[in-house]
């Protein structure tokens, strides 16, 4: 995802649900306390040390605000940065900047807050071969900004809705009758309709990963849920043949574990659904 979804139409539709849930029909303390010829420069400030997510949503926060804002940033989304560094400062009308603040913010602080979570986990697995991926537990109508932030932090995207790929889940295989009618099924709707989708197949035993390396056209196994021993017997069990996800009690403390089964993809919800917000401030230059 490069800074095309920029273009994207949701993202400025975002932005502008944005704004007018913030400021409504108007910024009634700043249009009361300041001149509205009067001009200044803000400087956004990093609080704590992370991954910095969202220069680029911050820039059109304020375009859409009011088109004299301009903003020059000191960085770029990805760079790792310390406590008082700055990210850019913007100039134009006060209250215009004053108006734009909180929003920019929210993108901003949540963004980058995805991105370092999402680095402190590629940091633990360093030296495996597995990467990190994130989930489709995002919040509602925010999805390609958490998705992007997880790419700034040095992970990668799972599928980003139900259209991208095929996951046969647990709940999928009860409802078909077993693992085998699930991707039969799937392999002749998409053949009847054209679709040229990766399938995946969610297992929680190993007799499941059997069953499933017995049905060709399958691109991904997920190990739901599995102790590291059985994870491990898995890997060695699927040798290579697919490729190999690990999901569900994943943390910082467990991702190394998991990532020296050898597997290749480990999802991780909590970068999403459970970010601390970077602590990044908007100070006045005097």
């Amino acid at each position: 995802m490069e800074n095309n979804y920029l273009h994207d139409s949701r993202i400025g539709r975002l932005i502008e649900q944005a704004l007018f849930e913030d400021v409504g029909f108007g910024d009634i303390t700043s249009e009361s306390l300041i001149p509205e010829e009067q001009l200044g420069k803000a400087e956004f400030i990093a609080k704590e040390s992370g991954i910095i997510s969202g220069i680029e949503i911050v820039k059109l926060v304020f375009s859409y605000v009011d088109g004299q804002v301009t903003y020059e940033p000191s960085i770029q989304d990805g760079a790792l940065v310390e406590s008082g560094v700055s990210l850019g400062i913007i100039d134009g009308p006060v209250r215009s900047l004053l108006t734009g603040e909180r929003v920019a913010l929210n993108f901003l602080q949540r963004m980058s807050g995805i991105a370092t979570l999402t680095h402190k986990y590629v940091h633990a697995v360093a030296g495996t071969k597995a990467k990190i991926t994130d989930t489709r537990k995002t919040v509602p109508g925010l999805r390609m900004l958490d998705k992007k932030a997880v790419l700034d932090g040095g992970g990668i995207n799972h599928r980003f809705a139900l259209d991208s790929m095929v996951l046969i889940k647990d709940n999928h295989i009860a409802a078909a009758g077993g693992i085998r009618n699930a991707i039969i099924r799937c392999k002749e709707y998409l053949k009847a309709q054209g679709i040229d989708v990766k399938i995946e197949v969610e297992t929680t035993t190993l007799d499941q990963v059997k069953e499933v390396l017995s049905i060709s056209g399958v691109d991904r196994i997920m190990l739901d849920n599995y102790s590291i021993e059985a994870m491990t017997q898995a890997v060695t069990l699927i040798n290579g043949a697919i490729e190999v996800e690990a999901s569900g009690g994943v943390n910082l403390q467990s991702i190394r574990a998991i990532a020296e089964t050898g597997v290749d993809v480990i999802s991780v919800g909590a970068l999403t659904h459970s970010p601390k917000a970077l602590d990044i401030s908007l100070e006045f230059i005097s």
